[in-house]
């Protein structure tokens, strides 16, 4: 069958089948913003005009400047919120394309000749740093820009100035698809099935989908 995705829309299947379901799929429900979300696209946006244009950051943003600063010393074609797209045979394709296999934006993409960077800006906790997303752009570095050989990725927890980095080369490909393929074969096997089980945690009181039968009133 197929199916799209991106990595956000794949973690939130991992979280929980009949959330995605309800909320992706059938669109009976809708998650609420929250202040976190919001904060989050703030600094992000923020950080893309600071780095992309080199607009003044906001006065409660200037002591992300520092950590900013060092992203711009590193040489290189800048690439601010760069979009792209893969068929599902790995190669490149529009983020808009219509049969796009996955799609993903990098926060910002720096390539300079046979090396690439790739920085994700993060401003929730560094305790629970998942480095999925980074195997997934570095994926679509590769495809989108054939001259690179080598990736430097990292996430920037910039509220709390830390940085978390992997490196990757075009011989891990294969092994960069395989963090994903358990959660896709069983995405897809849910959508050949209509079977969306639902995944009992602590935040199901917080949970939109109001009809599952795990969801309970936050007291």
């Amino acid at each position: 069958m197929s199916f799209t995705w991106s990595f956000s829309a794949l973690k939130e299947y991992v979280n929980c089948p009949r959330q995605y379901h309800e909320v992706k799929v059938l669109k009976r429900y809708e998650k609420s913003v929250t202040y976190a979300m919001t904060y989050g696209t703030e600094v992000h946006k923020a950080c893309e005009d600071y780095v992309g244009e080199g607009k003044p950051l906001a006065k409660n943003y200037q002591h992300f400047q520092p950590i900013l600063d060092s992203l711009l010393e590193i040489d290189g074609t800048r690439y601010p919120e760069h979009e792209m797209g893969l068929y599902r045979d790995g190669s490149a394709c529009a983020f808009d394309d219509p049969e796009r296999y996955v799609r993903g934006i990098v926060d910002l993409l720096i390539v300079d000749g046979e090396t690439a960077y790739i920085v994700d800006y993060k401003t929730g906790n560094n305790k629970y740093a998942d480095s999925k997303q980074l195997k997934l752009m570095a994926l679509m570095t590769f495809a989108h820009f054939p001259e690179v050989k080598r990736i430097k990725a990292g996430l920037l927890f910039i509220v709390h100035n830390s940085f978390m980095d992997e490196e990757y080369t075009r011989d891990d490909i294969d092994v960069l698809w395989g963090a994903f393929v358990p959660a896709l074969i069983q995405l897809e096997t849910s959508l050949e099935t209509g079977v969306w089980n639902p995944n009992r945690t602590p935040l199901c009181g917080w949970c939109p989908v109001t009809t599952c039968e795990f969801h309970k009133v936050r007291r």
